[in-house]
């Protein structure tokens, strides 16, 4: 966990050391620590049905299955945090989801997941002043 200060702002960025399916219980304890509201919180995290490249920002809503963000709904109580997703496809064969998301991506889904971060990047600085409204319009789009 670091503290800083962005764009005028200050931010603090924590990357849990937990398995991700239990990462609920270090933001719980986080977000105490920081006396800041699930409002202020930003989750960043893989997504399996978005495509390797894509990046979308959320402002709110259910788990869709990922079992982090579920940990951390059921430790906070609340979907009221914004996520941004990390499209990272899905495996060609089902029964091999754990292995893929733990795995390296392909030579030709490097290149996409790193501009995906990139425009990540971007929006989590754009965060700290500008309305989350606006930053979608950075984030989700795809350039090629």
């Amino acid at each position: 966990m670091g503290e800083g200060h962005v764009s005028g702002g200050k931010i603090i960025l924590a990357r849990p050391l937990t398995y991700m399916n239990n990462s609920g219980n270090v933001i719980r304890d986080i977000i105490k620590r920081a006396g800041v509201g699930t409002d202020k919180m930003l989750v960043v995290c893989d997504h399996l049905d978005l495509p390797p490249g894509s990046c979308r920002l959320r402002l709110k809503g259910s788990s869709g299955g990922h079992k982090g963000l579920q940990s951390i709904i059921d430790n906070l109580g609340k979907t009221d945090f914004m996520r941004i997703y990390i499209g990272i496809g899905r495996p060609e064969s089902r029964e091999n989801v754990i292995e893929y998301v733990l795995g390296r991506p392909s030579a030709g889904e490097i290149d996409l997941l790193n501009e995906c971060v990139e425009r990540a990047c971007e929006g989590i600085i754009r965060l700290v002043n500008e309305d989350p409204s606006q930053v979608m319009n950075v984030i989700n789009r795809r350039e090629r």
